[in-house]
């Protein structure tokens, strides 16, 4: 199968050092150019020379989505297509595989997700926005390493809902959601953090930061909020302080 993305690459670059990649997916029905334009990231990552790629989907039943399992389209191997992106990006800029970096909204966030799970070695941390992990793949999410999840969340979420649940957005390709808190316990869990989860700060966020390997779950929960993009201005400074 052939599959393309979209390469960004600031006039910051130089190519004269080692700098990280981030992988932006896009959400359903949407394209790595809508990705692009849309993404919160370039204005935050292109000063510090920070390469950027962004994927194209394959058309399922709603439209350019994922294979994240029970959803949202069926036959490809997305993981194996990550990999490869991450691989072919390596070869042509000088990139450091330290740190490389997955986020993405809506459905896109769900392949963050599935990446933290079956990519751990490759990705550092993720950072999905307006998705979370879905009960079906919690079953067999067994990341290769403990690996940094800075989620963001809109309480009045109507797509996704924040309190979690079924969910029948594409057609025969049900999906239950674990919810934010749900989702945000379960990687607790995951990267084997202690302790209890910091009091939400100025921002919503919350953090578990005593977790193995030096990790940190995070998830940022906007009130009122509904299916929005993840915040770069926060998501960046954390993702680039754990490497693998």
């Amino acid at each position: 199968m052939s599959r393309s993305y979209v390469l960004h690459v600031p006039s910051s670059y130089s190519g004269s050092s080692a700098v990280p990649l981030i992988v932006d997916f896009h959400a359903i029905s949407g394209t790595g150019t809508r990705e692009r334009a849309a993404s919160p990231y370039p204005a935050v990552t292109d000063p510090e020379g920070v390469i950027m790629a962004f994927p194209n989907g394959v058309a399922g039943p709603s439209g350019t989505a994922w294979n994240v399992g029970p959803c949202c389209v069926s036959g490809v191997d997305d993981v194996a297509f990550a990999r490869a992106l991450v691989a072919q990006v390596k070869s042509i800029a000088c990139i450091d595989p330290s740190r490389v970096y997955a986020v993405g909204v809506s459905m896109g966030g769900g392949m963050d997700y599935y990446l933290a799970c079956h990519a751990a070695d490759v990705f550092a941390g993720v950072a999905p926005a307006s998705f979370d992990l879905a009960q079906e793949n919690a079953v067999d999410c067994q990341p290769a390493r403990p690996i940094t999840v800075i989620s963001f969340r809109g309480s009045a979420d109507a797509l996704v809902p924040y309190a979690g649940g079924s969910s029948s957005v594409v057609p025969n390709m049900p999906m239950t959601f674990l919810g934010a808190q749900g989702t945000f316990q379960k990687w607790a869990q995951l990267d084997g953090c202690t302790g209890a989860p910091s009091a939400e700060d100025a921002n919503g966020c919350s953090t578990y930061s005593s977790c193995t390997g030096g990790v940190q779950v995070t998830l940022c929960t906007k009130q009122g909020g509904g299916q929005d993009q993840g915040n770069a201005t926060i998501a960046w400074p954390v993702l680039k302080q754990h490497p693998l």
